[in-house]
């Protein structure tokens, strides 16, 4: 099995031949990428590989490999334990001008510290509400298990949709929710103070009151791991 190496070092790149793959370059048609850090799995929300990306970062999670396991995993994928599932690509838009792509989550949280804003969610055609809360964060299967989940979201297994979960709400009563990615996902501010955009970790600038950005998907990146093996 060939697997090219985005991002990582050379440690990495040995990892990946101990597990049983041959390294090759990303031009050179391999059976998988392997990208190593966010830096790098970031770079796949624009420049998405042609084969499936096996995701890996210092602590791994739902759908991303250890660092640490990350022999393991190449051994277990070259064995042929593996599987791969398509996941979302969400686009950001202000005023219908894409902004950016997300591969894990966007994320509107207030620019000020101690300080909260009122977003108003509409799914679709639907207005679902509004809250009050220091942000919001949309967040992809791949991106569930990260600020979304320790905001009180689930991780989601792929295929199921978008988590869309507020960050400390001012009440005890806010609901999170799971939206199709095929939907558009409407959030606008409707409070003073400045509200900035994050997309998987980078800022993309600041809107204020009155602002509403959309999220739908734009693409769909296949996604491998291992399979019937614990700990990745």
């Amino acid at each position: 099995m060939n697997v090219a190496v985005r991002g990582g070092d050379a440690d990495d790149v040995a990892a990946v031949g101990v597990g049983g793959a041959a390294v090759v370059a990303e031009g050179d048609g391999p059976d998988a990428v392997v990208a190593v850090g966010d830096d790098a799995i970031r770079t796949a929300a624009t420049d998405a590989p042609e084969a499936p990306l096996l995701p890996v970062t210092a602590e791994g999670g739902r759908h991303v490999v250890a660092r640490d396991s990350l022999d393991a995993a190449v051994a277990a994928v070259v064995a042929g334990d593996r599987r791969v599932d398509a996941h979302p690509v969400v686009g950001l838009y202000r005023d219908d001008t894409l902004v950016a792509r997300a591969l894990r989550d966007v994320t509107l949280v207030t620019d000020a510290p101690a300080s909260i804003s009122e977003y108003a969610l509409t799914i679709g055609e639907e207005r679902v509400g509004s809250v009050r809360a220091d942000g919001v964060v949309v967040a992809t299967p791949l991106g569930s298990d990260g600020y979304a989940a320790a905001a009180g979201g689930s991780v989601l297994e792929a295929g199921t949709g978008v988590a869309v979960v507020p960050i400390a709400p001012f009440t005890t009563a806010a609901a999170t929710r799971v939206a199709d990615p095929d939907t558009p996902v409407h959030l606008s501010v409707e409070r003073e103070g400045t509200v900035a955009l994050v997309v998987d970790g980078v800022r993309h600038g600041a809107v204020d009151r009155g602002a509403d950005v959309r999220l739908h998907r734009v693409g769909s990146l296949d996604v491998l791991a291992p399979t019937r093996t614990e700990n990745f």
